[in-house]
């Protein structure tokens, strides 16, 4: 199967593919257009001659295209489950999940498309002011580079993509070169839903290539990057003044405190921890029990994590799959056997079955090993003895990282003063970090990002404020 670019309402072949392959078999699935820089060129041109259009387009026409596109998906949900289980290695039940999720953030950006407003403004207010009336209005910015991830690639592209859409943008879409097969689908889904031609353009490629050209060219006013620390950093020093939204890295933790109900708080743990393998921007890496609890948690955390199924990323009865690739794994073994080194413990994993890393625990980890300092990305997590809460606070706050954290606990003074303290995006009180519905404000502080994304608070990022002014 060979994909070609998808520019200006047209499937454009490239002069060179490379050959993709499954993550959980290692089979090659299609043969991906590796973009240059003639073709990111009439990416960019063809969304710059379609922001005319897009700006001019009425709410309720824009909000009628994005609530098509979910109807349609909501077609093809099977289809589209199978093509994240198949190319990112996603465990079919969860990639369904990812699915219903792209449905709807789609559908929450239809509805936001229609509440796009300013407001009045009272100059009189000021010495000199009278007689004027004053209003804001918030415009499209135009041409938005988007560059999205493997680990969600249909609904991290949708809070991109819906949006920009939904402001009345246009988008030039860089996938992931591993999952560049979602968005050719949403490509073929928005054309049938009426997006017009240009506005929505998918270009596959290298970073080096692509998405260097999105930095770069003026034509392009904004960048949303979900990515890595190093790259985000990046494009922003070399952004100039693009508007850049960036959601980089994290290592998420959870604070226990003594009694909760573990029975709640253990399988909510263990999906935050091994769901799709950990490769979660706010999955559970780090976990601080107060003492009361610790033995009673760990052990019953490592017997309920023994229960999980790997497998097919196909299969139904598969609860966790292969990592997005062999060197990811060979980086998580390197991490945990660092870990060990140092006196951590392995309660249970750390061993691949054929490409399949499994749910690995580890208790006793160091401050600064890089299993509880960086961003593991994979199905790892650690159980640590805390003194106190305000003890864990401190841990979770040493961190290069501040995107979200978790506290379960039942002084509800102890949690108004976490939600203070921790110095994060956003604060789940008696649930995990790994909570996200997808129009809530998500973002972090540190090296986790800047701005924000949920389909509102992603719109004010890709729009301009003006003002008007009429003196009667």
């Amino acid at each position: 199967m060979k994909k070609a670019c998808y520019i200006g309402g047209q499937w454009v072949e490239a002069k060179s593919y490379s050959p993709l392959y499954a993550p959980y078999s290692g089979e090659q699935i299609a043969e991906i257009a590796q973009a240059d820089s003639d073709l990111v060129e009439r990416a960019i041109a063809a969304a710059q001659e379609a922001s005319a259009a897009m700006h001019r387009m009425p709410a309720y026409q824009r909000a009628a295209i994005l609530e098509k596109i979910s109807f349609i998906m909501n077609e093809r949900l099977e289809e589209a489950a199978k093509i994240i289980a198949l190319e990112a290695g996603k465990p079919i039940k969860t990639a369904r999940g990812e699915v219903i999720r792209t449905i709807q953030t789609y559908k929450f950006a239809a509805e936001e498309a229609k509440r796009i407003h300013g407001e009045t403004l009272p100059l009189d207010a000021a010495i000199g002011g009278e007689g004027r009336l004053a209003y804001t209005v918030r415009e499209p910015l135009g041409v938005i580079g988007a560059i999205t991830p493997f680990n969600f690639p249909m609904n991290l592209v949708a809070h991109k993509v819906g949006p920009a859409l939904a402001a009345g943008n246009t988008v030039v879409l860089k996938p992931a070169s591993q999952t560049p097969l979602s968005a050719y689908f949403l490509a073929e889904v928005a054309e049938q839903a009426g997006v017009p031609a240009g506005a929505l353009n998918v270009v596959t490629g290298s970073g080096a290539t692509v998405g260097d050209l999105l930095v770069t060219d003026p034509r392009v006013k904004a960048l949303t990057f979900t990515g890595s620390p190093a790259v985000g950093i990046d494009i922003r020093n070399r952004a100039g003044l693009k508007r850049v939204t960036l959601e980089l890295g994290s290592n998420s933790a959870v604070i226990i405190d003594k009694g909760v109900n573990l029975d709640e708080v253990i399988p909510r743990c263990i999906f935050g921890a091994f769901a799709y393998s950990g490769q979660v921007c706010i999955s559970v890496q780090r976990i601080y029990v107060v003492k009361d609890e610790y033995e009673k948690f760990v052990e019953r955390f490592v017997a309920e994590t023994k229960k999980l199924v790997g497998g097919d990323s196909l299969s139904e009865d598969a609860d966790y799959s292969a990592m997005i690739s062999p060197k990811e794994t060979d980086r998580a073994l390197a991490w945990i056997e660092e870990a060990k080194e140092r006196g951590a413990r392995v309660e249970c994993g750390g061993k691949v079955d054929g490409r399949v890393l499994q749910p690995t625990v580890l208790t006793g980890v160091p401050a600064d090993a890089k299993l509880s300092c960086q961003e593991v990305f994979g199905p790892v997590v650690l159980i640590n003895g805390v003194d106190s809460v305000e003890e864990a606070i401190e841990l979770v706050n040493d961190s290069r990282y501040g995107l979200q954290a978790g506290l379960y606990t039942q002084n509800l003074s102890l949690a108004l003063k976490a939600a203070d303290e921790l110095h994060v995006g956003g604060v789940m009180i008696n649930d995990i970090p790994t909570f996200r519905v997808d129009h809530m404000p998500y973002g972090g502080v540190k090296e986790s990002g800047m701005g924000r994304e949920g389909i509102k608070y992603a719109i004010e990022e890709l729009t301009e404020l003006k003002l008007v002014v009429v003196k009667r």
